[in-house]
């Protein structure tokens, strides 16, 4: 439902040229924005009091990234989840898988629930639709299938009280609602609750504030929408110069700082040469507040095999 709605513009926090920059997420342990460039293979840490950003490289493209602690980031790569200890760079598998053995998939974007649990979805690499998923990562590190028939697994988010999970597949332009089982991780009774028209974009990476609203970065949309879960509304605009916007999250100290990842990937010269900030992170004071992100809780991790 597009009504009337206000607009505001992001600014430029951070220059990068990142190929396909995603995954942005605030630690709250180390007050930094942790961000990813999948196809330029890289993990990043962004911290806005300096303005210094520290890229760690990774083996393969990395999908997402989540906090483990201060020290320790989980990471979903092309074929498997592994653990990057942020003193030393060091990668370490702690998951591998053969998704990639069939239509070229790679783990994308993802995030973590309540209790722990890592939630990260795949792609094909060749553009073969409705054949991912969206899996469950265990403390263990068991892997659960929990959504199937996806084409881009792309945005996740849980409502406040933690009786539904928001997940986006992007081709669809729809964002979904879920009935969500918090001690089974199980998910019933598929909804749609927002229809996000092509002239607005696709949908890609989303976020949820304390007033319950989601916040999604709109890929070929130029900016970051606000809308009402229970109603489909949209509420608010983000203005992005650029035109592929990634994935979104709140950062610093009051989590009032909406921070907005891009890509650069797919352009022409000309786009490029109009659309130079492409690649770039930016941020904005939108007059709402995030809520604390949550981190992976794992039973152990293994730093004994890296792969860097």
């Amino acid at each position: 439902m597009i009504n009337d709605y206000t607009t505001l513009t992001a600014l430029l926090v951070y220059e990068a040229k990142a190929k396909l920059g995603e995954g942005a997420i605030w630690n709250p342990e180390t007050q930094c924005l942790y961000w990813v460039d999948i196809e330029g293979q890289t993990f990043n840490v962004y911290d806005p009091v300096t303005a210094v950003n520290r890229a760690y490289p990774t083996p393969k493209r990395i999908g997402t990234v989540v906090p483990v602690n201060a020290k320790v980031v989980l990471v979903a790569l092309e074929d498997g989840i592994a653990a990057i200890d942020l003193d030393k760079g060091s990668v370490h598998y702690q998951l591998n898988t053969d998704i990639h053995l069939s239509h070229n998939k790679r783990f994308n974007d993802g995030k973590c629930d309540a209790a722990g649990n890592f939630w990260v979805g795949t792609l094909s690499m060749d553009g073969v639709r409705e054949v991912s998923s969206l899996y469950c990562v265990k403390a263990d590190f068991s892997l659960e299938e929990k959504v199937k028939g996806v084409s881009i697994s792309n945005g996740i988010a849980w409502s406040l009280d933690g009786n539904f999970m928001y997940y986006i597949d992007t081709p669809t332009g729809e964002i979904v609602q879920y009935n969500f089982d918090a001690i089974s991780s199980n998910l019933s009774q598929r909804k749609v609750i927002v229809k996000i028209p092509d002239t607005m974009g696709y949908p890609d990476g989303m976020t949820i504030d304390n007033e319950g609203m989601l916040w999604v970065a709109l890929w070929d949309g130029f900016g970051v929408a606000r809308f009402d879960p229970a109603t489909g509304s949209l509420l608010q605009k983000i203005n992005v110069p650029a035109p592929k916007v990634t994935s979104c999250a709140f950062g610093t100290e009051n989590l009032d700082t909406l921070f907005i990842t891009t890509a650069s990937v797919e352009m022409t010269e000309e786009e490029l040469n109009q659309y130079p900030l492409s690649g770039s992170v930016f941020a904005i004071k939108v007059g709402a507040q995030g809520i604390k992100a949550n981190s992976f809780k794992r039973d152990t991790l293994s730093f004994s095999d890296s792969v860097s």
